[in-house]
C-alpha cells in the first residue's frame, strides 16, 4: 500500500501536473490584475494633477502629480451630501425591510404543512421570468402615491424572488426537530422564527444583506423614473450626470474655461471613488459569513 501511495504521489507532482498547476495559476493571476486595474486606474487618476491626466495616453500605474483639488471640489458640492442622505436611507430602511419580509416568505414557503405550498413556491418563481414591464409598474407606483419619495425604491422591491429561493432552501435545512421541540414548549411561529430559524441562518441573512445593499447603493434606474425633484435623488442618480451627461460646470465653475475641462476629468474620477469606497468598506466585515452563507442556501433543493 505504501509503494502504490508514493506512485500516486509521483503522478501528482510529475512535470505535466505541475505545468498545469502553474498554467492555473497564471490565468487566475491574470483575472485577479484585469478584475482589480479599473479600480487601480480610477484612484490614482483622482490623485492626479489634472493637466497631466488629461495629456496621458496609456496606462496608469500611479497618481500623475499627486492632487486633491478634485476631492475638494466634489466635497463642496451641497448634491453630494444630499445624495449620501438619500442613498443611506435607502440601503438601511430598504435592506431592513427587505431581510424582514424575504425572511418571512422563506420560512412560510420552507413550511412542510403549508396549503398550496408549491402552489405559491411556483408563482413566485414565474415572476422571476415574467413580469407586466415598466408602464404598469409605473402606473402602480403613481397610482398609490409613491412617486416623488424615496419609499418608490423601496417598497416596490422588497422582495428579491432568487434571495427568498436561497432563503426558503437555507430554512428547510434546519432540522424539524427543533420546531417540534419549540412547539412543544409553546411557541408559535413568531417565536420559532425569531428566535430559531434566523439565528440559526446569520450567513445566508449576511449574504441576503449584501446582495441588497449593493443593489440598492447602486441603484439609479428606478430612481430616475420614479423622482424628479433634485433634492431627492440618490448618490448614484448625480454620479450618472458627473460621468454620462458630463456636467462638472457647477463644480469647476471657479476655474478658467481650459481648467475646467481638466479639472473635470479628474472630478468624474473622484466622483466614482466617493460613491463607491463605503460600499467597498461593508464587505470585509461580512466576508467571513460569505462562502459558508451561499453555500448553505445553495446544499438544498
Amino acid at each position: 500500500m505504501l509503494h502504490v501511495h508514493q506512485e500516486v504521489s509521483a503522478l501528482k507532482n510529475g512535470p505535466a501536473d505541475r505545468i498545469t498547476l502553474l498554467a492555473i495559476n497564471l490565468m487566475l493571476l491574470a483575472l485577479v490584475v484585469v478584475t482589480l486595474y479599473p479600480l487601480l486606474h480610477v484612484i490614482f487618476a483622482s490623485f492626479s494633477s489634472p493637466a497631466e491626466i488629461v495629456s496621458h495616453r496609456g496606462l496608469l500605474w500611479k497618481p500623475l502629480g499627486f492632487s486633491l483639488e478634485a476631492y475638494k471640489l466634489v466635497f463642496a458640492d451641497p448634491r453630494v451630501y444630499i445624495g449620501y442622505r438619500n442613498t443611506l436611507f435607502i440601503v438601511i430602511v430598504g435592506v431592513a425591510l427587505n431581510l424582514l419580509m424575504t425572511a418571512i416568505g422563506a420560512y412560510v414557503l420552507s413550511r412542510k404543512n403549508v396549503m398550496w405550498n408549491k402552489f405559491f413556491m411556483i408563482m413566485a418563481t414565474f415572476t422571476m421570468f415574467f413580469s407586466g414591464g415598466l408602464v404598469p409598474l409605473y402606473l402602480v407606483v403613481k397610482g398609490v402615491g409613491l412617486t416623488n419619495t424615496l419609499w418608490s425604491t423601496i417598497l416596490p422591491f422588497a422582495i428579491s424572488t432568487f434571495n427568498l429561493i436561497v432563503m426558503r432552501t437555507s430554512f428547510q435545512s434546519i432540522p424539524d426537530s427543533l420546531e417540534e421541540s419549540a412547539k412543544i414548549d409553546g411557541a408559535n411561529h413568531l417565536v420559532i422564527l425569531f428566535r430559531i430559524v434566523i439565528p440559526l441562518s446569520l450567513p445566508v441573512l449576511a449574504v441576503m444583506g449584501l446582495y441588497y445593499a449593493v443593489e440598492k447603493w447602486n441603484g439609479w434606474f428606478y430612481a430616475s423614473i420614479f423622482i424628479q425633484q433634485q433634492e431627492l435623488f440618490p448618490l448614484q442618480i448625480y454620479l450618472r450626470e458627473i460621468l454620462i451627461l458630463s456636467s462638472t460646470d457647477t463644480l469647476s465653475s471657479g476655474a478658467a474655461v481650459g481648467e475646467q475641462f481638466q479639472i473635470g476629468a479628474t472630478i468624474k474620477y473622484a466622483t466614482i471613488m466617493v460613491a463607491t469606497v463605503p460600499i467597498l468598506c461593508v464587505y470585509p466585515f461580512i466576508q467571513r459569513f460569505f462562502v459558508k452563507g451561499v453555500m448553505i442556501g445553495a446544499l438544498k433543493g
